[in-house]
């Protein structure tokens, strides 16, 4: 009975090995089959929702009053008022409102103005501004414009000088009810920085030199905590003993890797024509080969094309000599992020102006553009797309409306009235600014993106 017992253990444990191998192979061989059959897949779009932000009110930082520096010997640091600025404004939904801020270190001199288009439902108009002024004093001399333009956290100044006869200066505006911690960091030769406090409400400005000196190139950072703060230079220059020109020059936002300058003009030179027009660039942290294409107004190619190598955080300066009189354009364009400014003159000393010019961003929306007092005015457009543009133009006052077409690839432009503000619509993104242009009156106003527009985002929950 034993053995039976043995036998049949030993038959149970021989079926189960067998049956145990058999398991294993069809497992290996389901295994194997798997692997070059297609796994299922459990695959689902993500939520999403394509939400317009609710906008705030149109705000708007202007300048305010020309600054004199140096008339006081005695004191050569303290500025005056030198000359009030005529602004000219106006929106969508009408001219916006106006307020005065301080200015602590100018008790006579008239305030900077904060243009405000309230929101109305959940749309907030289209505001624009734009300040303009002309003096002739033995210390300054000639025109200058600058729009009003948005305050922010981070921007940057291209351009000014501390040779001997200039006196630049930095004005800083804080139209909130908090203060504001500016630093303001010199690229150049000799790296150096300034923190400043700018009260609430209220413009603090200080001379370049001041902070600056060992750069004859600068580049300044401007970095704001606690409340943005709206940055802009006033140039200006003396020859010998004329005045030869002013100049008030608006901040950028920051690097791009691909700039265009609409609004550049060469002018007659009797002689050397080296400092007609300059290009000043810097490449932030990195090392860049710089691509400058110059293309004259109605042409289909470019004049001029070149390459410029620059060393990382140390500005250069290029000449755009060679140039017949006329109205160009300048393409600037890197594989890394770069800050560019254009300052062109019409003359040399007594008579004479000059206008630092900041890159046109691209516009494929609707905005609006003051277009202040002064010489005669304007609008150049660069069309750097692939297809004809078609610009309307049309005062937000009313008024007759006008059309222009800009064929792919070029440059154009039509005259436009001063103290008019201007709706602008395009059938194709294009890059514009107001020139402003006279004997010894010099301005260009690259057309801005407007305050106001709300842009779709997409939202994923």
């Amino acid at each position: 009975m034993s053995n039976g017992n043995r036998a049949f253990r030993v038959a149970a444990t021989s079926a189960r090995v067998i049956t145990g191998v058999a398991v294993i192979a069809a497992c290996v061989v389901g295994v194997a089959a798997a692997i070059h059959a297609p796994w299922p897949t459990v695959a689902h779009d993500p939520a999403q929702v394509e939400v317009t932000p609710v906008p705030g009110d149109s705000v708007l930082v202007c300048n305010g009053d020309l600054r004199a520096l140096g008339r006081d010997s005695s004191a050569p640091l303290d500025m005056l008022s030198a000359a009030s600025t005529s602004l000219t404004s106006g929106g969508t939904a009408g001219r916006p409102s106006s307020e005065t801020l301080e200015v602590p270190d100018l008790p006579d001199a008239g305030g900077p103005q904060v243009l405000t288009g309230p929101v109305d439902g959940r749309s907030a108009p289209l505001i624009a501004g734009a300040e303009s002024v002309t003096i002739a004093a033995d210390d300054l001399a000639g025109y200058a414009a600058l729009p009003c333009g948005v305050p922010r956290l981070e921007s940057w100044l291209v351009g000014g000088s501390i040779d001997t006869g200039t006196e630049d200066i930095i004005t800083l505006t804080n139209a909130t009810e908090v203060p504001s911690t500016v630093t303001l960091a010199v690229y150049g030769a000799a790296r150096s920085t300034r923190t400043v406090i700018v009260p609430p409400r209220s413009q603090t400005a200080l001379p370049l030199t001041s902070f600056a000196a060992g750069n004859d190139l600068p580049v300044v950072k401007v970095s704001a905590v606690g409340a943005p703060v709206r940055a802009a230079l006033q140039s200006s220059l003396v020859r010998v003993l004329d005045p030869a020109g002013i100049d008030l020059q608006d901040s950028v936002a920051g690097p791009q890797q691909r700039l265009v300058f609409t609004g550049v003009q060469a002018f007659p030179a009797n002689g050397d024509d080296a400092e007609m027009a300059v290009l000043r660039v810097l490449a932030p942290g990195v090392d860049a080969r710089v691509q400058v294409k110059v293309q004259a107004e109605g042409a289909t190619g470019p004049v001029d094309e070149f390459t410029v190598p620059v060393e990382a955080d140390l500005p250069a300066q290029v000449s755009l000599s060679g140039l017949v009189p006329g109205r160009y354009t300048v393409e600037v364009e890197s594989d890394v992020p770069l800050l560019a400014g254009v300052r062109q003159q019409d003359g040399f000393g007594l008579d004479s102006d000059f206008a630092w010019i900041t890159p046109a961003p691209e516009i494929d929306a609707d905005v609006v553009f003051a277009v202040p007092s002064g010489p005669a005015a304007r609008l150049q457009v660069s069309n750097t797309s692939d297809r004809d543009a078609t610009v309307t133009l049309e005062p937000v006052d009313g008024g007759q409306a006008q059309e222009v077409v800009i064929p792919a690839g070029e440059t154009g432009g039509t005259a436009v009235e001063g103290r008019t503000t201007y709706r602008m619509r395009t059938t194709a993104p294009v890059h514009a600014a107001v020139t402003l242009t006279a004997p010894g009156a010099l301005a260009v106003l690259p057309v801005q993106a407007s305050s106001g527009g709300e842009k779709p985002i997409t939202v994923y929950p």
